[in-house]
Parts: structure tokens; sequence; C-alpha cells
């Protein structure tokens, strides 16, 4: 390979909201502290069949493992989809691109039992797209006695990092983490839940895959005796390095705490489960990163205004004086961060870098992740 001209990756993104697949595909050049361009980005929305089928797989069921194939090939298909598109949409062919970065969607993360489990068909997908394919990412860290999460803080130190002051980068996906940048030191951990109990709740209700910028909830009042009985999950009290999922905050864990709160109204409901993502943001940051200047949020949390007032909110009543913005003011869309993370990833595994950080995972070591599907 040579190392002196820029290599083309694409990564593919399918987080623990189940909504579908981002897909970027980005120009690296093959010299660190360069910069990162982003040529295309997709989507690919998934079917409510496919959805179905990938939120039954999140707890054991029957004939589950013939189930997680099917799904595993409908991924793939999607996947393709999205790679025809960035392809088309940058006028490339398939044999410009060096790899695709495939994260899969997670179905199970266990890493206290040493595994985790991202539903996802590599093969099928390198016949689809005669491109390499990389995926798999987490399962290195896991076996070196990581975590195997987040993986994203040391792409957002290679982007976001400021050597002037220290910056915190909060993804709000299903789950929301972050990343604290603190002059070439980085910490990361995932903080709890971030959209998923407020996309079951209105799921359930309303029938939406999601409350559109938060609306729902801000017809609701905040119950602060239900915010203090989430907040009292232990999670929240054990220290970094630590990762959670659909595993622990699912349906069965959100019903017990409601159990104690039979008369509460729908709305009040999501608008407390909006808070409790904010209120858990905001004590993470205010205890690991209360020097930060900025919080630079990416995810689809992004795009919910109400959830940002109150992540500003709950900041400011934590003794915190940093300003909330979205990774828009840093020159990347929220919703390309995690795609583009994955593309960087398959691109540290190309190049045969590491593309882990020990001391956010608690792995052993640095290793380089993912594993090879030729084209």
């Amino acid at each position: 390979m040579n190392t002196h001209t820029a290599t083309l990756c694409i990564g593919l993104m399918s987080g623990t909201s189940l909504d579908g697949v981002d897909g970027v595909l980005a120009s690296f050049s093959n010299e660190d502290h360069k910069p990162i361009r982003t040529l295309a980005d997709a989507y690919i929305p998934f079917s409510a069949e496919l959805r179905a089928a990938l939120m039954a797989l999140q707890s054991p069921g029957e004939n589950e493992i013939h189930r997680e194939a099917l799904a595993a090939n409908d991924i793939a298909q999607c996947y393709a989809s999205c790679v025809d598109m960035l392809l088309d949409k940058a006028g490339i062919s398939a044999q410009d691109v060096a790899a695709v970065g495939s994260h899969g969607q997670t179905i199970r993360h266990r890493p206290e039992l040493g595994y985790t489990r991202q539903t996802n068909n590599p093969a099928l997908l390198a016949e689809l797209t005669g491109i390499s394919i990389i995926a798999d990412f987490r399962s290195r860290d896991i076996a070196a006695g990581g975590q195997g999460a987040p993986l994203v803080p040391a792409f957002h130190r290679a982007v976001f990092e400021s050597p002037t002051e220290t910056r915190v980068v909060a993804n709000i996906g299903g789950i929301a983490n972050i990343s604290v940048l603190d002059h070439g030191t980085v910490a990361g951990f995932d903080t709890g839940p971030g959209n998923v109990l407020m996309d079951l709740w209105i799921g359930r209700h309303r029938g939406q895959a999601y409350d559109a910028g938060g609306a729902w909830a801000a017809t609701g009042k905040v119950h602060e005796g239900l915010l203090q009985a989430l907040c009292a999950e232990p999670y929240f009290a054990s220290p970094p390095p630590k990762s959670t999922g659909r595993d622990l905050f699912n349906a069965r864990w959100l019903d017990h705490k409601l159990s104690a709160f039979p008369a509460l109204a729908q709305e009040d409901t999501q608008a407390t489960l909006t808070a409790y993502t904010a209120r858990t943001l905001a004590k993470a940051i205010a205890e690991y990163a209360r020097d930060a200047a900025e919080v630079f949020v990416c995810g689809g949390g992004a795009y919910n205004p109400l959830l940002l007032q109150l992540l500003q909110k709950e900041l400011a009543q934590a003794g915190c004086t940093c300003k909330v913005a979205t990774t828009d003011r840093l020159d990347v869309p929220p919703n390309h961060v995690e795609a583009l993370a994955f593309a960087w990833l398959a691109h540290r595994h190309i190049m045969k870098r590491a593309g882990n950080l020990p001391a956010v995972t608690g792995a052993a070591g640095e290793r380089i992740l993912g594993a090879l599907y030729p084209a």
C-alpha cells in the first residue's frame, strides 16, 4: 500500500435505536494528524419487519439462532444498499474503496461474561459489494479484558480534540456515552440510556419510532419521584470502565420502575424519561469533566432540542459552566459521527494500527480491531 496517498473507506453504523443504517464515505490520509474528508453520506431505514425482528432478538426467545441468521442476511442487504447509494452519490466504483467498516446490530453486550454479539453477515456483504469488509470490532477488545465499548473516544480524539481546552463529546444514540478530551488524555464510558427508553415509551403508546424534537415530552411534566427512582439504578454508581445496553435498560426494567407510579400520565413519563437522559449525562460530565469548556452532542439525541435544553439546565445545576452545542459546530453533522468512526476504525485496521483506547475500555493493551473479509 502506498502510504503517501489517500485511502477511501466506508463506515456503516446501526445503533441501539434500531431505526436503520447510517453510512459515510470518507477519504483518509495515510499519515496521522491529517484531516478526514467526508465525500458522501447515506441513510437506509430498516423495514418495520426487520426492526421487529431485531427488537425480538434483544431478549432470549424460541429458535433465536435461526431468526438471528435471517436478520443478519437482511442487515447485509440494507448495508449493501447503503454502500450502493454512497458510491452513486460520490460517482466512484467499488474498486476505489479500500474497505467498509461494518458495525452490525448489537443484540447482546455482556462484557462481564466475556462476549458481545453484533448481528451481521460480513461475508455476504463482501459478496454483494465487491469491497473488503472489516467487522466485529468489539470482540478483540473484550478478549483483551476490555468492555468492547465505547470505541468512539479514540476517533473523537482524532477529530475533535482541542489543544487549548477540555472538551466533552456526548454521543446520544440508544445508549449515551461521553468522551472527555483533556489535552492529550482521553476518558470515556457509557453514561446510561440515551434515546432507548424514550423511544420505547412513545412506540408503545403512540406508535411512533421516536419523539421528534421532544414534542410529546414537552407536553408533560417531569415527575421528580420517578426521576430519582430511575437514577437509583446501581449502574450509575459503578466506576468506569463500564458499558451498558438493552441488556439492562429495557422494557422489563422500565416497567418494574414504573410499577411504583401507576397513576402517572403517559406524557409525564415521557418528560421524565427525557430528563433522565439529561440528568445522568450531566452527572457523569460533572464528575469526570467538570472543567470542560464545551459539550458537543452527536447522535440522534442532538436533534432533540428539549433534551439539549434539559442537559444545559442539569449541567448548570451540577455547577458546570460548559456550554452545550452539537458537533455541527465542529463541521461534522451529528448523524455522521458514529458511521465516520467505523470508517476510521476500518482505516486503522488496514493500516495495522490500534483502534481501542485501553484507558477507556479497560483492555490489557492496544489492539488492532476487527476481522477482515476480503473482497
